[in-house]
């Protein structure tokens, strides 16, 4: 704790400038989306010293408390804005393989009994659950959760 106290009093209100700008620079280095709260409360803790600082009131403490305080508003803020935010995207099923298939037609490669069977679809073979059908039988997939997909008998005009 000494050192630290040490490296403000002598930064004087650019200490929490550096520290901001620290933590703002960890977070890049760092996953995640929590320094930059901390960082922008201590960016902003500079601007208060800076006007502040001749002032008798404005000891550490004062300002370790401050950078508490701030700190929690800034991470209540941030959550509050990053959980409103719309994520949508142009491929919603990107990470979703099995789930990107429903609708696509195969063919069973495996007679289905059991309700267990095997298509090929492109150049993969999938372990389909279904009802029973003959190997050659047109299934259409309708749905598909993990590596696990549904197929149903597909329908000849």
């Amino acid at each position: 704790m000494e050192p630290m106290l040490d490296f403000f009093a002598a930064a004087g209100p650019w200490g929490w400038f550096i520290a901001g700008l620290l933590l703002l620079v960890a977070e890049l280095i760092l996953p995640g989306v929590f320094l930059m709260w901390v960082g922008i409360a201590a960016l902003i803790l500079g601007a208060l010293s800076l006007a502040f600082w001749p002032f008798g009131f404005w000891g550490w403490q004062l300002q370790v408390l401050l950078f508490a305080i701030l700190s929690v508003v800034a991470i209540l803020a941030g959550r509050k804005i990053l959980k409103n935010r719309e994520t949508t995207s142009d491929q919603p099923l990107l990470n979703q393989r099995a789930a990107s298939l429903v609708g696509r037609t195969a063919v069973v490669v495996d007679t289905i009994t059991d309700g267990r069977g095997r298509i090929k679809l492109d150049d993969t073979l999938w372990v389909v659950e279904g009802p029973d059908l003959p190997e050659g039988a047109h299934v259409r997939i309708v749905s598909g959760d993990g590596r696990r997909l549904t197929v149903a008998p597909l329908e000849t005009p």
